[in-house]
């Protein structure tokens, strides 16, 4: 088989496996692999071919990678989800909440609630904010608005 052949093979196969990385690394080595190959063709010795793989590769990876990686990730917000998005999120008192429990309804949900400070309570129908969960518990202080 014709060593541009093969440098067309480890192209492909690396563009391939890409898809299951997503680093834009494997896609970078099949640059290398594709200039290699057309070296190949032109006639080079092996080593020359290997000399061109592992420079464009090389500088592929340094030079194109990184944009690359920053153009695929502009403009993506970090989302908080599960205990994390619920912190900061603001509920109202459906039974009083001491430091030894209570009741908040949060949207359409209903929490287990405890006061944040021992000697804080929330009577029903205040505004209060989840700072922590522990468990099965919202631990909630006042709200900036009821204050």
């Amino acid at each position: 088989m014709a060593s541009w052949a093969i440098w067309l093979i480890i192209a492909g196969l690396s563009a391939g496996l890409e898809v299951l990385s997503g680093d834009f690394f494997l896609l970078m080595l099949g640059g290398g692999a594709a200039a290699a190959a057309i070296a190949a063709a032109l006639g080079a010795a092996l080593w020359l071919q290997l000399v061109v793989f592992g420079v464009v590769a090389i500088l592929l990876v340094l030079g194109v990678r990184p944009w690359a990686k920053r153009m695929l990730t502009r403009g993506q917000v970090e989302i908080a989800d599960g205990i994390d998005g619920v912190i900061g999120t603001g509920g109202i008192v459906t039974q009083t909440v001491d430091n030894h429990g209570g009741r908040i309804r949060v949207g359409s949900e209903e929490w287990s609630a405890i006061a944040q400070l021992p000697y804080d309570i929330y009577e029903v129908g205040a505004n209060v904010i989840i700072v922590e969960v522990r468990g099965a518990h919202a631990v909630v202080a006042a709200d900036a608005t009821d204050i």
